[in-house]
């Protein structure tokens, strides 16, 4: 069962950034293009998926369990410190080069999109050298 709501929760997720445009890396780029021809349309789509997300999380921390009996694995970290910072701003120079993040990416290797595969790549061994190099055996963040 848990898969099957999964693949939904995917499939639902994939329809919403094609439908908002978080899947066209051209309209992305004119959005964080402010100093040009700035596209403001996907600020409506941050702020939505803020509020939801909010919403969301203000019923989850009141759960034990998820609406399927799986335990609740809320974020608990509240420090901002190097390794944050510098994730972030990897993560923003990435977005700001290709024009897609990681959840888009999968969309727009989906829909074949020239380049979108050597992107992914890229950040699945973004992923593998993270896990081999940043985190303790039990899969979380190691105090480095």
């Amino acid at each position: 069962m848990m898969n099957i709501v999964s693949g939904c929760a995917g499939l639902i997720f994939g329809f919403g950034l094609l439908l908002s445009g978080m899947a066209q890396p051209e309209k992305v780029l004119s959005f964080l293009d402010v100093a040009g021809v700035w596209d403001p349309s996907l600020a409506f789509v941050m702020v939505g998926a803020l509020f939801v997300s909010s919403v969301a999380f203000v019923v989850a921390r009141k759960r034990q369990t998820s609406l399927l009996g799986c335990s609740m694995q809320l974020p608990t970290a509240k420090l901002v410190d190097q390794k944050l910072v510098l994730g972030s701003i990897l993560f923003g120079i990435g977005w700001g080069l290709a024009g897609v993040c990681p959840g888009p990416s999968l969309v727009v290797v989906g829909l074949g999109v020239e380049g979108s595969g050597l992107f992914v790549l890229a950040m699945l061994v973004g992923m593998w050298l993270y896990q081999r190099f940043f985190t303790a055996p039990s899969g979380h963040a190691a105090n480095k």
